[in-house]
Order: structure tokens, then C-alpha cells, then sequence
């Protein structure tokens, strides 16, 4: 097998450990991102997966059993923990870096975005057992603990800060103008989370033309989810048209104007066009 099969294969592999992970009963939140990241650094492999969740299996070791105070004392000992002793946070130069989003290097770095450093949180504190849900604001990752009527959450990009009702508040009207809806608090699914992780590696990338290649793959795994919104498939025929692959491009943009066209005319319109200029690129 050459090089470039031997690449192809592990793709495929790895995309249908992937898939079929989304698809359990019970998806693995920390599996999930890990492969996530071995697709960004396929030489990842076995080994660095399992090197990533013996670390979050070391440090859930490291909080104390049943701390005291319900909501609170798991907020505040998860916090002392990897807030404080560990040192996990995030800086504003960390939105501009792809590894933000990369678990293995959150691990590694202790620094990240919102929603991963908010990763690390839930998966240490789960495994301790600690009644903990990822809670997406808009814009803004956060970790809730305990039920609703005594729901703390905290803020891992401070460090893990404990949010008052306020806190939050502003958290959300800085980036809607609107305020605190109730739904906005609703516990973060496993999938929710991944497929909103795969978004920001999507914008990462969407942003720096040279990096066609990340927000391909990273479309490319949203679309093995078992929800995800159907313009996808658009996204992915214009980057292969984007990227010389014109004949599949062309394809997909074609298969896409026939599934839009009852409820988007134009749109279907506007997509056949693409497929005839993409084709045309081939004589």
C-alpha cells in the first residue's frame, strides 16, 4: 500500500470510529473531540487518545471524594483544581489559534477556547461524579453544576470563576443585545457540543483561505453527525469546487439545487450555475 492509500485508509477509518461514536447510545463527549483533533494531527494515533484520557482520568483522580457544600463544593473544587493548581484558562490570543480547539493541546497547553477549556471541566468532573452539563450561551461556553434550583456555573476561561445570575446576564446581552433567556440555560448535549466546537474550526478556517484543507474536514465531520443543518452539503461542494476538485464539486452542487429547489427556488438556481461554471473548468 503507498503512502497516499495508506492516509486515505486511516481517513476512512478514523471517520467511521467517528460516526459510529456519534451515533451510540451514549455518545463519549471525550472521544468525540479526541478524534477531532487526530483528524487536525493524524499521527495522533491510538496512542495520543489514550494518552489524553489517562490525563483526564489523573486528574479527576486529584478531586477530593464527595467535597462538601452540593453545587458549590464541586464548582469551587474543580476550580481549585484546574483553575488554580493547573492552571487552565484562556486569553484572547487563544480565538486566533486552531489548537484552541484541539483537545489533545488544551490538555497539553492549558489554555484554549471557551468550549474546550469547558470540556476539560466536564469530563474531569464527571468522572469524579459530579452533577456537571455544559451550558452553551450565546458566545460564551460556561459549565453548570447541580439541578436548576441550585445551578452554579462557572466560567473555565477565567478559570473557572463562579457566575452570578448578573455574570451571565451580561455574558449574553454583550454579544445578542438581548437578555438571559431560561432556554438559554438548557444542559448542552454531547453532539450539540461537538457540532458547535466543528463550528468554530469551520469560522477559524473560512477566515484564512490557505486553510481550505481545515474547514473541508472540519464540515466533513459535522456532516457524520447525526443532526446537523442540511447547507452543509452546500459548503462542502463549494470548497471541493474551491479546492480543483471540480467534477465532484460539480456533482454535490447539482445534488444540492435538487433537494433545495422545492422550498428555495433560486438558491437552486444560483447553485446549478456553479455546477455548469465548476464544470466548465475541466475542458
Amino acid at each position: 500500500m503507498s503512502g497516499h492509500e495508506a492516509d486515505r485508509h486511516d481517513t476512512t477509518a478514523r471517520r467511521r470510529r467517528f460516526a459510529e461514536a456519534a451515533r451510540s447510545e451514549r455518545p463519549d463527549l471525550a472521544l468525540l473531540c479526541l478524534l477531532v483533533a487526530a483528524e487536525a494531527e493524524p499521527e495522533l494515533g491510538e496512542a495520543g487518545i489514550d494518552a489524553a484520557q489517562i490525563e483526564l482520568d489523573r486528574l479527576a483522580g486529584l478531586l477530593p471524594y464527595r467535597p462538601v457544600g452540593g453545587a458549590r463544593g464541586w464548582a469551587q473544587a474543580v476550580a481549585d483544581l484546574l483553575g488554580e493548581r493547573h492552571g487552565f484558562h484562556g486569553t484572547p490570543a487563544d480565538y486566533r489559534r486552531l489548537d484552541s480547539s484541539l483537545l489533545t493541546h488544551v490538555l497539553r497547553r492549558r489554555r484554549g477556547l471557551p468550549i474546550l477549556l469547558s470540556v476539560v471541566w466536564i469530563e474531569v468532573a464527571r468522572r469524579a461524579g459530579a452533577p456537571v452539563y455544559g451550558v452553551g450561551l450565546p458566545g460564551h461556553f460556561v459549565v453548570g453544576f447541580g439541578e436548576r434550583d441550585a445551578r452554579v456555573l462557572v466560567d473555565p476561561f477565567a478559570g473557572g470563576r463562579v457566575l452570578t445570575g448578573e455574570d451571565a446576564e451580561l455574558l449574553v446581552t454583550g454579544v445578542t443585545g438581548e437578555p438571559l433567556a431560561p432556554s438559554m440555560l438548557t444542559p448542552a448535549e454531547p453532539l450539540e457540543i461537538v457540532l458547535r466546537i466543528l463550528n468554530n474550526i469551520r469560522a477559524w478556517a473560512a477566515a484564512r483561505p490557505e486553510q481550505s484543507a481545515v474547514q473541508l474536514w472540519a464540515v466533513e465531520l459535522s456532516l457524520l453527525l447525526p443532526s446537523h443543518p442540511a447547507r452543509l452539503r452546500y459548503e462542502r461542494a463549494r470548497l471541493l469546487v474551491e479546492r480543483g476538485d471540480f467534477r465532484v464539486g460539480a456533482a454535490e452542487l447539482e445534488d444540492w439545487a435538487e433537494i433545495v429547489a422545492p422550498v428555495d427556488p433560486d438558491a437552486a438556481e444560483s447553485a446549478r450555475h456553479e455546477a455548469l461554471a465548476a464544470r466548465a473548468k475541466l475542458n
